[in-house]
């Protein structure tokens, strides 16, 4: 399966547009976002956890980035409450499951071999964010290859573009304007390298999840 494959053009699944799909294991869906592949994918994807759902123990190969949209998100003997991002590197492995049931963005093998270290970052405590001007910032990850953080943009804040390396964007509350058009929260919107939309925050301010530097130059996804 090849969904919003070509790193080259803009993709964007507003949250209005959401079409859950049925994973292999019951009481587990996901909205497909982009997805090279297929059950074993490079893929980027919203999944949501029924009451007292879960995965049998699993690896994974190209690691795992997760950040917690809703409810709680377990694993093994670990919980994690709405807020939380996570980094599983390249061959950990784990058994995720929710008991009270939960919605989160993950994105599967899209980490380089040489990255090791897990990441825990509880984005809900104000000690995470620092103050940049009239933004507020929440650093998840910085490497040579990508940067990760979290923004509080306050009202028709602009954000800064365009960033080396394409951007891919998550709304977590309010409203992103980009180009004019409004994206509420839970929308996606992937920017190639050398695109240059207008985006700003929507009248009540947002919070969004930024990543940049990561998307190739030109060309599709391999």
């Amino acid at each position: 399966m090849h969904l919003h494959a070509d790193f080259s053009k803009r993709a964007i699944v507003a949250a209005h547009q959401y079409q859950w799909v049925a994973s292999p294991q019951a009481g587990v869906e996901r909205v497909m976002l982009d997805r090279i592949g297929e059950e074993k994918a490079r893929a980027t994807s919203i999944v949501r956890y029924a009451e007292g759902s879960f995965f049998p123990a699993h690896s994974h190969p190209g690691g795992e980035e997760i950040l917690v949209l809703s409810g709680t998100f377990s694993e093994d003997d670990r919980h994690y409450p709405a807020g939380w991002y996570l980094r599983n590197p390249p061959g950990s492995a784990h058994q995720p499951a929710s008991e009270e049931g939960a919605v989160i963005f993950v994105k599967l093998r899209q980490m380089p071999e040489s990255e090791q270290a897990p990441v825990r970052i509880d984005t809900r405590s104000p000690a995470n964010w620092v103050q940049q001007g009239t933004i507020q910032v929440c650093p998840l990850f910085t490497s040579e290859a990508e940067h990760v953080r979290l923004l509080r943009l306050p009202a028709q804040e602009p954000l800064a573009w365009p960033p080396t390396g394409g951007a891919e964007l998550l709304v977590i509350e309010g409203t992103l304007v980009a180009d004019g058009q409004n994206y509420a929260g839970g929308s996606w919107l992937r920017f190639p390298s050398e695109d240059s939309p207008q985006v700003h925050a929507g009248p009540e301010g947002v919070t969004v999840y930024v990543k940049t530097g990561h998307l190739p130059p030109d060309g599709p996804g391999a």
